[in-house]
This record gives structure tokens, sequence and C-alpha cells, in this order.
């Protein structure tokens, strides 16, 4: 059981955090693809958060007894590696892979004519890698206002540690002009390989050096000992532009049935469809072009 915050959220900014003590029930990849139902812990805090659940159980799992609310929607996309490096690349649309070389070739532009991408696999290697990566991440939105930077220290970084010494960590780093830019640090499960830890420095984002860097990171994976690439939770243009394959999947509540936690789900929906009716009218042709004089 963990403290786990219910968050308000408009795009990545949180505006109010609800403690509950629930326990988190994530799902293995494997047990997404060939939808595995979870098995539900007993329950000693106030519920369950059920990550990567197949859309195609919820029903079952609205029969709990509990109070059940979908907190998000979206594909659990992967890569297989099965494939092989060449299928997986001509996969990919005439017009996506002329805009990867185009970026490539930016960045390349940038860096005086050289794409500097630097791999690390062994312990010795990541003792190397992560101060450099946290350089970068200390500077990405994903710290900032996510709180989910590459571990500065304490018992995160310690079981990255370990993973290096066991081979199941992967790191990427990419350099214009000598200078870190973007950082990919990917941990093992199994025979899957889990994008982790991302980030890249924003005074550099117009180059999309996260793009540049994922795309040569997945070249080199098919090289390695894994079957899948896990892209894990949430939506993403990057995901679903190198994934082969997906799973729709919704992160679930379960909560026991008192009106405190009532009071709360109906919150949590109502500032949800106000964020949702707000985004939909601000992609209005007419409210675009006046929130664009107003910049101006």
């Amino acid at each position: 059981m963990t403290g786990i915050a219910l968050t308000f959220q408009i795009g990545a900014r949180t505006i109010a955090r609800v403690p509950r003590s629930l326990i988190r029930v994530p799902r293995h990849l494997t047990d997404v693809i060939d939808a595995v139902p979870p098995v539900l812990p007993p329950l000693t805090g106030e519920g369950y958060l059920i990550t990567s659940l197949p859309e195609l159980l919820l029903p079952s799992m609205l029969r709990t007894g509990m109070i059940a609310f979908v907190r998000q929607r979206y594909t659990r996309f992967h890569t297989d590696f099965a494939i092989g490096r060449a299928a997986w690349s001509q996969a990919l649309s005439g017009s996506a892979r002329s805009t990867v070389r185009r970026k490539i070739n930016r960045v390349t532009q940038a860096s005086g004519g050289v794409l500097d991408i630097r791999a690390y696999r062994t312990p010795a290697d990541f003792a190397i890698f992560h101060p450099i990566a946290r350089r970068v991440s200390v500077l990405t939105y994903q710290e900032k206002l996510l709180g989910s930077g590459l571990p500065a220290g304490g018992e995160s970084l310690a079981h990255l540690t370990d993973l290096a010494a066991a081979d199941g960590v992967r790191g990427w780093l990419l350099f214009v002009a000598g200078a870190p830019v973007a950082y990919l640090c990917c941990t093992a499960r199994d025979d899957s390989l889990l994008y982790t830890y991302v980030g890249h420095d924003p005074a550099y984002g117009e180059l999309s050096p996260g793009t540049v860097l994922l795309q040569a990171a997945m070249t080199a994976m098919f090289d390695d000992r894994f079957a899948r690439f896990d892209f894990t939770e949430g939506e993403g243009q990057h995901k679903r532009l190198f994934a082969t394959g997906g799973t729709p999947c919704v992160d679930l509540l379960l909560l026991r049935p008192t009106i405190a936690n009532r009071a709360l789900v109906a919150a949590l929906a109502g500032f949800d469809r106000t964020v949702a009716l707000a985004k939909r009218a601000a992609a209005h042709p007419m409210l675009a072009r006046v929130a664009k004089k107003m910049r101006r």
C-alpha cells in the first residue's frame, strides 16, 4: 500500500492533490497483450489503482462492489523486435521516415556535421551515464512538473544501480556540439525493455532531440537480448510512430464506497469534464484566432 495522490490536472500542470492510501496494481506488458485479468491483493487502504487495464476487461472490474472511476484512457504501445529492424523501418510511412531523416539532419548540422549519440550498458557505463543524464533531467518538464525525472539518489538510484549490475539498464545520450541535450534510460523487466526515464533540454526543443535519440536507440535494440520494447502507460506521437502494436487501456480507480470517496470521484469527474470542454472550445478555429491575436 502506498500514499498515492489523486491529482486535478490540466495537461502536465497539477492544480490540486488529494492523498489516498491505495494499492497500485501495475500490469506487465505480456498480461496487457494477453488480456490477463488482474489479481487484486487483500484491501488494506482506501482502494486500488489499476494501471494499463485492457479496456475489454473493464466491464468485469465494474462488478466489484467498489466505486469505479476511469482516470484516463490510452493505448499501451509496444514494439515487437521479432519482426526485425528492416521490417520495422519499412513499416514507417514514407512521410514518417522523411520527417525522422529531416530531424536527424538538423541535429547533425547543429552539431557541426556529427550525430553524437552514445550508448551505455555496463555498470561502469552507468556510472558515467548517470551524472551526465542528470544534468539534462533537471531541466525537463518531466522532473519539474511531473516528478518523474531520472533519480538523483536514494532507493530509486540504488535500484537502478542494482539493475545495471544485472544487465538490466540501457542508457543513451545525445550531444550537440559537445553538450548533452537528451537522455533515455531504459530498464529491463523479464524479456521486455521499458521506456522508463526520458527527457531533453527545452532549449534544444526545436531540434526534436528526443525523437532523434529514440530512433537511434530503438535501431540498436534489435541487436539486444529483448523480445519487446514497452512504451509503458500514456500516449505520445513518438510512441505511435515507432510502435508495431498497441492495446487500448484504462487506468482504473477502485475505491471503498464511502461518502468521502464518492464526493472525491464526483469532483474528479466534474473537473475532468470541464477541462475536456475547455480543450474542445479552445480548438475552435475562431477562438484559436482570437488567442493568437492576444498572444501578439
